[in-house]
């Protein structure tokens, strides 16, 4: 007997909407860069043509654009398909636990960038910080990271936003691939770091607003505010589908006692008790840190931004962030579940495959029944929307990795091993001709993957296997004085093997067999991630404690990084003097002396911790480190523990005294009731 064919998913646009979405919007946003570059150009100081504009912004970009850039880097087109996978799959734990995968990270490295700015702030890349402090051997290491990590990002922009096209349009997934990233390579040419932050504020803007009409049409409510008592009224929503909350709700009930949940409380998609919701969660959280600790994409906006308004960014980025798969998943994830049966559902009368389901579908399915058209539309909109502001992160990031790949302060390969003098403007040329190398090689390597069936799911779990060991060693090169160059090294060497080790056996012993579909799953992920992130930190920490008198590094090396659009003018010390200049009587030796102390003072006035032009004092940026500290650690306690006294009990009898609090709800085993459940969906709608 042949093997059952996967449901087919009916496609509800035309080809041509599909070419018109990819080829012209994003050819629209390229002509509006043009412009705005061209105006910045003309009416300004500072040009995408200088080296230090279009890699940095000029270091200056302040908070608000810096909060739409980390928000729109950090919506990979997984945020919103993989987010509503892990709903339409666990259930209301799903969303909530990917935001929180994505969000202490950011809050976290709200720290490091503080460190940055306080430690290297004329640096350019990460890889330069290692270079300079470590040498060789640890920089060859990172720079391998580094550029997994992008491989890793690309692909999955491109395979989940090729599928979703693919899905509602029929347009061809491999043509889908080479064309995503050339309109984004156009505009990123053009006008640098800055056009990204530009077009990062405009597709936030459109993203949020299209988040929010699928809320809208999903489910509809009202929050009346009588005296100190909330009451939460329900009514019907715009789509005869879903019912409002009540409808949704109905439908949740019917999907948990057709299709229980393994591992969910009585199999219900209504509860936070879900054993395999807490574990993607871990794979969530161990995926996020390797994401935003290996991507050049996030240290570059750490060094763009104004060195007093760092961490606020990354503060609001971070908040800002969590809202949207908190919110598109909930909504159109949920929905998907409960909508399978509709007879407008893509692959009705079946169920999504498992296929569909990794190949992130659920949200499209879910919006093509709410919404019919316009809800594809809407989705295709948001989706690209989501790659091209990812992509044109990336494409800028891999392109300061390659410029600065074999430095010693700012050299590159192509100064190093091409020409050496080379300064900003011919560096920014090279830089056009790589951007456009990546935009077609980012094509050619989502092809491969797709033609060997490795799909958006596959590659959002074996990023925190393959990446992990490098996160706490990368994060210490700019925090710690004491991490020495064995220990950045081994931690992270040793700790990928020991990584390996556990991903293997894990798979092996949970699953019975190692073959690729198994070793993305959920358990083997998190073996590996696990093993990987904690060895690799341990041992970075324990080999650099081992000597009697360990490292204690005091960063004047990554202080100095210089400035790229700088003349290579060298000065004159007394060091390199030659006998022959010495002075010939004692007036000219006292005023030579007298020179060298003012050159010294001078040296030591302008060196600084933030570097750059207008330098910080040192306690301005302990204090926004320390405040991010504070900040990531208070976050992370609560949206993970804190919660545990007004909670356990209360949860049980629906008490509006449990809010957001996921571990005692999980520990408490309850499931929603109707009006819990519209109050849960009230938190994700507040969000905007």
């Amino acid at each position: 007997m042949s093997p059952p064919t996967a449901p087919v998913f009916k496609p509800l646009l035309e080809q041509s909407v599909g070419y018109g979405v990819v080829i012209g919007v994003g050819f629209f946003f390229a002509l509006i860069m043009l412009c705005l570059t061209y105006l910045q150009t003309r009416f300004t100081n500072t040009s995408p043509r200088e080296s230090e504009e279009f890699t940095t912004a000029s270091r200056n970009v302040k908070p608000g654009l810096v909060c739409c850039g980390i928000v729109s880097a950090w919506t990979w087109s997984a945020t919103l398909l993989q987010s509503s996978t892990a709903a339409y799959t666990f259930g209301v734990s799903g969303p909530w636990w990917y935001g929180v995968g994505g969000t202490i990270q950011l809050a976290i490295f709200g720290m490091v960038a503080a460190k940055v700015k306080m430690n290297a702030n004329g640096a350019h890349t990460f890889l330069e910080i290692v270079k300079v402090r470590f040498g060789r051997g640890p920089h060859l290491l990172f720079t391998f990271y580094a550029f997994l990590c992008i491989m890793v990002v690309c692909g999955s922009l491109l395979l989940g936003g090729a599928a979703t096209v693919n899905a509602l349009t029929g347009m061809n997934t491999l043509a889908a691939c080479f064309l995503l990233p050339i309109g984004i390579a156009v505009y990123v040419i053009v006008g640098g770091l800055r056009a990204t932050f530009v077009c990062d504020w405009s597709h936030t803007l459109i993203l949020f607003i299209i988040i929010y009409i699928n809320v809208v049409s999903t489910t509809i409510f009202k929050i009346l505010t009588e005296l100190n008592n909330v009451r939460l009224e329900l009514t019907s929503g715009t789509s005869p589908a879903t019912g409002g909350l009540s409808g949704l709700y109905d439908l949740l009930l019917v999907a948990g006692q057709e299709n229980p949940v393994t591992g969910n409380q009585d199999g219900s998609y209504l509860t936070m008790k879900s054993n395999q919701g807490l574990v993607f969660g871990a794979a969530t959280i161990l995926s996020g840190f390797s994401g935003i600790f290996c991507d050049q994409g996030y240290w570059q906006r750490a060094i763009a931004s104004h060195p007093q308004s760092t961490t606020k960014a990354y503060m609001l980025g971070g908040l800002s962030w969590f809202a949207v798969p908190f919110a598109f998943a909930s909504c159109l994830g949920l929905a998907a579940r409960g909508l399978q049966h509709n007879p407008l559902f893509p692959t009705f009368p079946n169920a999504l495959s498992s296929s569909q389901v990794s190949a992130g579908l659920a949200a499209p399915a879910a919006a093509a029944v709410v919404m019919g058209k316009g809800g594809a539309i809407a989705v295709l909109l948001v989706v690209f929307m989501a790659v091209t502001s990812a992509c044109s992160a990336e494409l800028i990031a891999v392109s300061s990795l390659f410029l600065h790949f074999d430095s010693i302060g700012i050299c590159s390969i192509y100064k190093t091993y091409f020409f050496p003098k080379a300064r900003g403007p011919e560096i920014v040329r090279v830089s056009h001709l790589f951007i456009c190398f990546w935009a077609v090689w980012m094509g050619c390597w989502a092809t491969i993957l797709h033609k060997a069936n490795i799909d958006l799911g596959w590659l959002f779990y074996v990023q925190g296997v393959v990446l992990s060991p490098a996160v706490i060693p990368i994060g210490l090169t700019v925090t710690w004085r004491k991490l020495s160059k064995a220990g950045v090294l081994l931690g992270p060497l040793i700790g990928a093997s020991l990584g390996m080790v556990a991903w293997l056996v894990g798979c092996w012993k949970i699953y019975g067999s190692i073959n690729i579909p198994n070793l993305a799953e959920p358990y083997s992920a998190v073996c590996s991630g696990l093993t990987g992130l904690l060895f690799s930190g341990i041992i970075s920490v324990g080999v650099s404690l081992m000597r009697q008198d360990p490292a204690d590094y005091d960063f004047k090396g990554t202080r100095s990084i210089a400035n790229l659009d700088e003349d290579d003018t060298p000065t004159e010390t007394a060091s390199s003097r030659t006998a022959s200049d010495k002075p010939s009587s004692l007036s000219d030796k006292n005023k030579v002396e007298q020179v060298d102390v003012e050159a010294v003072q001078v040296s030591e006035k302008e060196e600084s911790p933030a570097g750059g032009k207008d330098p910080l004092e040192l306690s301005v940026l302990q204090s926004a480190f320390k405040r991010a500290a504070w900040y990531s650690l208070t976050l992370t306690a609560i949206v993970t523990v804190v919660g545990t006294l007004l909670a356990s009990l209360t949860a049980i009898q629906g008490s509006k005294a449990n809010l957001t609090v996921p571990l005692p709800m999980f520990f408490s085993h309850y499931v929603f009731t109707e009006r819990f459940f519209g109050f849960w969906i009230s938190i994700t709608y507040g969000h905007y």
